[in-house]
């Protein structure tokens, strides 16, 4: 009977019903839709920054990270790749690199770069070099001649592809080391900072020109899926013991995206409240109308003896209705908005100098999680009754008496 009733009396008024729902739908999609967007730039922050030469996971000599000179290199390889044998998962990749500071210069221009030295082959998968050559060729393993630039640092040289790049750094014996080298390719990168900062090439060069034999800076571990880097990191550390080599994962290496990453579901939940609070207030205001509209008719229900508590469950479950079909409405609208962005993305090309200073993709593809879903929903449907509570609480305590006097 209650369903029966709360159905037909919420369409007696049309209108008001409409406005209402459109409330409700417009705050559920803007949850979904924006929030989506707002996992979308986080999840391409994280993504750029693993693959920004960062990878899941990386080994480094423990004095790497806070003097990140050749001296700091690790010399015994053969234990390394021993326990990475061992200990890492199905599906994980690894490639080794050789990464030092350097001047690159030509004719015309010069500028203070990273020189990375790395296994081509193996750089598919764990970093954005595997595959982001948009001109020329990738190094082949033993090039030894061979460099691959940036497409911004292309431009701002004023050179192209076949000229030479002379490239001067320091070895382990603290001499000036230099070489000049064939540009043999260039590639694109989502920001453009980190095609104007790295240059690479072959590890076999980069040992050569760097006199390290067989010493290297880094391992670069990429896994099959995120969320495992925690646990196999802490077991490689156990397996590394006393070597002087630690293993960190990209939380410690980016310490600036692992701290904005705690404040963001604070922020999500904020902005989820900020919604509410702006919808609550128009589904308050608006059924508390109804109710006023309905008085005498509460209060002829109650001198025929009609419960209280059951006018108060018949305002309610009037206000359940609504809240449902508009969450239901809401939820289609923002999966169909997310569905549709996600095709092509959102292009921020136009905001690249910005959105580089966050570390965000120049494409942002929005991201639907389900705990944001069911959040969204649970705000909507549970906090939207407890505010419709008033309301029907009011109607509930009228007299019959009361409710006749009222105009």
């Amino acid at each position: 009977m209650f369903v029966q009733m709360a159905w037909r009396n919420i369409w007696r008024n049309p209108r008001r019903t409409t406005v209402i729902l459109i409330a409700v739908v417009i705050g559920v999609w803007s949850m979904i839709f924006l929030g989506a967007l707002m996992r979308g730039m986080v999840d391409g922050m994280i993504k750029n920054g693993i693959s920004t030469l960062t990878g899941h996971i990386q080994i480094h000599h423990e004095g790497y990270r806070k003097d990140p000179v050749i001296d700091n290199s690790m010399l015994d390889v053969d234990k390394l790749d021993a326990v990475l044998t061992e200990v890492l998962p199905e599906g994980a990749k690894y490639a080794k690199r050789i990464r030092v500071n350097t001047i690159a210069s030509n004719a015309r221009h010069s500028a203070g770069l990273t020189l990375v030295g790395i296994e081509p082959e193996k750089e598919k998968g764990i970093s954005f070099i595997g595959e982001g050559v948009v001109e020329g060729r990738l190094l082949k393993p033993d090039e030894k001649r061979g460099i691959i630039i940036g497409k911004a640092l292309l431009d701002k040289f004023e050179t192209k592809i076949g000229r030479k790049l002379l490239i001067m750094t320091q070895d382990t014996q603290n001499e000036i080391a230099s070489k000049s080298f064939k540009i043999v390719g260039v590639f694109r990168a989502e920001m453009e900072a980190t095609e104007k900062n790295f240059v690479f090439i072959s590890l076999k060069s980069a040992k050569k020109l760097v006199k390290l034999n067989d010493g290297i800076s880094e391992v670069s571990i990429s896994l099959a899926e995120r969320g495992m880097e925690g646990e196999v990191a802490e077991k490689l550390n156990a397996q590394l013991g006393s070597t002087g080599l630690k293993a960190e994962t990209w939380k410690e290496l980016i310490p600036m995206l692992r701290a904005y990453l705690e404040i963001f579901d604070g922020f999500m939940y904020i902005w989820y409240l900020v919604v509410f609070t702006a919808m609550g207030f128009g589904i308050v205001n608006t059924t508390l109308m109804a109710v006023f509209e309905r008085m005498r008719e509460f209060g002829l229900l109650k001198a025929l003896g009609m419960k209280p508590s059951w006018i108060l469950r018949g305002v309610l479950t009037e206000s359940l209705f609504l809240l449902v079909l508009g969450a239901f409405l809401g939820n289609v609208l923002g999966f169909i908005f997310t569905y549709a962005t996600a095709q092509t993305g959102i292009d921020l090309s136009a905001l690249a100098a910005g959105a580089e200073a966050w570390g965000l993709s120049r494409t942002l593809i929005p991201v639907v999680v389900l705990k944001d879903v069911f959040m969204a929903n649970f705000m909507v449907v549970v906090l939207g009754m407890v505010v419709s509570a008033y309301p029907a609480v009011k109607a509930a305590r009228f007299t019959p008496v009361e409710a006749m006097m009222m105009n």
